[in-house]
């Protein structure tokens, strides 16, 4: 299956609730749940800039699709925190993928070399698929709850998934939340992010994590926007031709090519912006904390901004706005929920 098929099969892939397996195997086969690893374990080591456009263009094909391949890649950030037989045993399998998240809703009782790991999780992307997952927890010392938080990684054989996920949109995301129940994790295979235990790092993974997040999202909310304007001008010129709405066509025209180079600059300007910020952290310097402030400030702004473009629009598109089952009205219902994300509303 060409890789460009996919856009053809956004309702099915909706309807699913997941990623079909020949889809599944096209992102295997792809490494696309593998941008930011390096080539020693099956990956296809991108630059930062590469990888965050590849985000946009699947996006762009579908949202549920470039959510699940950002959210994959995204788990490629722990790979330097990892000693290098878990890092090889988690990330080199053809399949391996990771989902988990950031948020602290568990307990590590400490024992020994390691912990006893009992929670609760929200929003787990790619629940379904995940050959690892990774959470956050609270610390239980000698009985006592700390204030230090580790991170986990357990494999996905230890791991219930609880099948909750139901949102407005992105709904083949299967982001499930996910329970462990007194789980044994040996000290080995916990991290805290920043540390550096293997050979198999880049540039990638020591860019400021936030930032790399921000940047992960936007590009999936621009590929959506994009997706949206390409689907809102097939609409538009369907119905061109209508002579009961010719002043009005002509109208609803405008605003689209309007939108369309709001969205080109809206793009331009954050690419610049990251670009800035990359080659300065190649080259070794640290971005300040004002810098750091300012592109959350753009990254919000940018959600906020693709919200905008596509509301322009959809109340001028007829009853294909509000049909379900209506392309136009499941990538804005995508868009809507990508745009939710922590990252981009706090």
């Amino acid at each position: 299956m060409d890789i460009l098929q996919i856009k053809e099969r956004g309702l099915e892939i909706e309807q699913l609730g997941r990623l079909p397996e020949d889809i599944l195997e096209l992102i295997y086969e792809h490494q696309l749940f593998k941008l930011f690893t390096v080539k020693e374990l099956g990956g296809k080591d991108l630059d930062l800039l590469e990888g965050i456009k590849v985000f946009q263009q699947m996006s762009t094909l579908d949202g549920n699709f470039g959510w699940l391949v950002t959210i994959g890649t995204g788990g490629n950030a722990f790979i330097p925190a990892l000693n290098k037989e878990v890092c090889e045993k988690i990330f080199s399998p053809r399949n391996g993928v990771v989902a988990g998240s950031g948020y602290p809703t568990g307990t590590a009782v400490k024992i020994d070399d390691g912990y006893r790991v009992t929670g609760q999780w929200k929003y787990c992307s790619g629940a379904d698929y995940a050959t690892t997952f990774t959470m956050n927890c609270f610390v239980e010392n000698e009985g006592i709850r700390t204030d230090e938080i580790i991170s986990c990684s357990i494999n996905s054989d230890h791991v219930e998934v609880l099948d909750d996920w139901r949102a407005m949109g992105l709904k083949a995301t299967a982001s499930h939340t996910i329970r462990v129940q007194n789980v044994w994790v040996p000290q080995e295979e916990t991290f805290q992010l920043g540390t550096i235990k293997n050979k198999y790092g880049s540039a990638v993974h020591s860019f400021p994590f936030g930032a790399f997040a921000e940047a992960s999202f936007i590009s999936v909310c621009l590929g959506i926007t994009e997706n949206f304007l390409e689907e809102a001008s097939i609409l538009v010129k369907q119905r061109k031709h209508d002579p009961s709405g010719t002043e009005r066509m002509g109208a609803i025209q405008f605003l689209l090519m309007q939108q369309q180079k709001n969205f080109r600059q809206l793009e331009e300007k954050f690419y610049s912006r990251l670009n800035e910020h990359w080659q300065k952290h190649k080259e070794g310097h640290k971005l300040t904390e004002e810098e750091l402030q300012q592109f959350s400030r753009i990254s919000k702004d940018t959600a906020a901004a693709c919200i905008d473009i596509a509301n322009s629009l959809i109340r001028r598109l007829g009853m294909d706005a509000i049909t379900e089952t209506s392309s136009i009205n499941r990538i804005w219902r995508n868009l809507y929920t990508a745009a939710q994300h922590g990252f981009l509303t706090q």
